[in-house]
């Protein structure tokens, strides 16, 4: 993914994923494996062989929970920043987790300077429930109260990751809501209007809808940007990648 800074990957964790989140490809069929630290690594290595350019920035936020998979994670992310290998800066790297409560306090003890990224989707805990089963587990209070305490001992911005469902999350009430529960946070919220999965029955915000959510969000004081849709194409857009090999 080119952007203005520089290219950024996203990287994989795992080969499908057990978190059942009901608008996501990559839980369909659950997990079938852990991904090892290697593995990951060869996936940088190999794209940014193929693209012929250097990668200033990685994600991982591509199919699977990274704190499901938290040594090998772990692993890698040491590896990827040791000045003898790829000396990727820890600033540079974000992790996204749908909500492992106590993964989340080990990560700020473990990496207080990589970004940590929070797939939200929903501002209460009825409507998260609904479509996020680690919900259950975790309740959004258990998260937010986390997510604060990451907040004061790394002094880091956490991401939100909200995708905008069409009649589901993405309502007036909806942005209110979301900017409620952030209010006073050092935060800011990335909004993706669904990509498209056939077997979920779920329909996306479009774009426009999507920036009037998150210009209602600016108004409330909470910044927000509409992420750039990238790799739908080839159903390898957010929420897109499943497993065709194991």
């Amino acid at each position: 993914m080119s952007y203005d800074y520089g290219n950024s990957l996203c990287i994989s964790t795992q080969v499908g994923c057990n978190m059942g989140c009901k608008f996501c490809a990559s839980t369909i069929g659950g997990k079938h494996r852990d991904l090892k630290a290697w593995e990951m690594l060869d996936e940088f290595l190999v794209i940014r062989k193929a693209a012929e350019s250097d990668i200033n920035h990685i994600v991982l936020m591509g199919m699977g929970e990274p704190f499901d998979n938290y040594e090998e994670v772990s692993d890698f992310l040491q590896t990827i920043h040791d000045p003898n290998g790829i000396n990727l800066s820890y600033r540079n790297i974000t992790v996204s987790t749908c909500g492992l409560v106590p993964m989340i306090k080990r990560f700020g003890e473990d990496f207080p300077q990589v970004n940590l990224a929070i797939s939200l989707h929903a501002a209460n805990q009825e409507a998260r429930e609904k479509i996020m089963p680690i919900a259950k587990k975790y309740s959004l209070d258990q998260l937010m109260a986390a997510c604060k305490e990451h907040e004061e001992k790394t002094g880091r911005r956490i991401s939100y990751e909200y995708t905008l469902i069409l009649g589901k999350n993405d309502r007036e009430e909806d942005a209110k809501a979301l900017a409620s529960l952030l209010k006073g946070q050092l935060c800011h919220v990335n909004l993706i209007p669904l990509n498209a999965v056939e077997e979920t029955g779920l329909a996306g915000s479009s774009r426009e809808a999507a920036q009037g959510f998150a210009n209602r969000l600016e108004k409330l004081g909470i910044p927000a940007t509409v992420r750039r849709e990238l790799g739908s194409d080839i159903d390898a857009a957010c929420g897109q990648l499943r497993k065709k090999q194991v």
